[in-house]
């Protein structure tokens, strides 16, 4: 009886040694997601904190209805566009979408997975420090069942970041192709996701046959944007265009206020603010609607 409970006890021992070496060989290798995280969630992001990095699960992941995008019309349109085809597996672009702050970009970006999630699109968030390890990002998704958005949100480099040319060659220029399965959408306030300086600006030449040429460092910085094979562009928004955006939100929030009255409060939000844009306006409709209900 003794050697018998002596062996369940060192079996039990044994068991909880296994079980602690997996743990510790799964933090020490990283394993992805199961294909059932997959079928079950819709977001994660790339866990970049503990060597390798690794997918982890978004559990609430903040959607967005692009029925209240206003004043955008066309590049959500095209945005849709070139979605739908890549969750078809159609030929599709990577996109940037860039533009004055608070316009909807990354709104229209999460906007997609409601949308497209029925049909096997997954999101994946890559934060711009994380872009070094970019290509075991790609590998990571490669071959997979699921057509992946990897979000690149509020992308912009400064001068002397090298993290952009992992970017660059994910996109295009690497002997290794990114995968089908993957799309890679950036939303930045910058047209061309770098500073451009006077200095570079001078470097540019006319030649004899009257073509310009821009100097290297402008070219490298040009190179970047141009491999996005879908550029969207969000412009601010006109005095029309925001107070549709705050009748739209303010019918959507139930608020009673009269028509006039939300108009010239709202003017007076967006003067405090000096801003007109729909972050500007749904933040104003948030405010009203919270006091009325106080």
């Amino acid at each position: 009886m003794d050697d018998d409970r002596d062996r369940s006890g060192l079996l039990q021992r044994l068991r909880r040694i296994l079980e602690l070496g997996e743990r510790l060989l799964e933090d020490a290798v990283g394993t992805p997601p199961s294909a059932v995280a997959f079928r079950d969630h819709l977001a994660f992001r790339w866990d970049a904190t503990r060597r390798p990095g690794r997918l982890r699960v978004i559990d609430d992941p903040h959607l967005f209805d692009l029925e209240d995008l206003v004043g955008v019309d066309d590049a959500v349109a095209r945005l849709v566009e070139n979605t739908a085809q890549f969750v078809r597996g159609l030929p599709a672009n990577h996109v940037l979408l860039f533009g004055e702050r608070g316009t909807g970009k990354s709104s229209a970006v999460r906007g997609l997975l409601p949308r497209f999630a029925p049909e096997g699109l997954r999101m994946l968030e890559v934060q711009k420090a994380d872009l070094l390890q970019l290509p075991l990002v790609l590998e990571s998704l490669r071959g997979g069942s699921y057509r992946f958005v990897l979000f690149c949100d509020d992308l912009s480099f400064d001068s002397g970041e090298a993290n952009y040319r992992e970017l660059k060659a994910a996109l295009e220029g690497s002997l290794v192709s990114p995968p089908d399965n993957v799309r890679i959408y950036a939303t930045s306030n910058r047209r061309h996701l770098m500073p451009q300086t006077m200095a570079e600006n001078r470097e540019a030449r006319v030649d004899e046959a009257g073509e310009l040429h821009l100097g290297e460092a402008l070219e490298e910085k040009l190179a970047l944007s141009d491999r996005f094979g879908l550029v969207l562009g969000f412009y601010g928004f006109d005095q029309d265009t925001y107070l549709a955006i705050v009748e739209h939100y303010a019918r959507k929030r139930g608020v009673r206020a009269a028509l006039d009255e939300l108009r010239a409060e709202a003017l007076r939000w967006a003067l405090r603010r000096s801003s007109r844009s729909g972050r500007t306006a749904h933040q104003f409709v948030d405010d009203l609607a919270g006091r009325e209900q106080l």
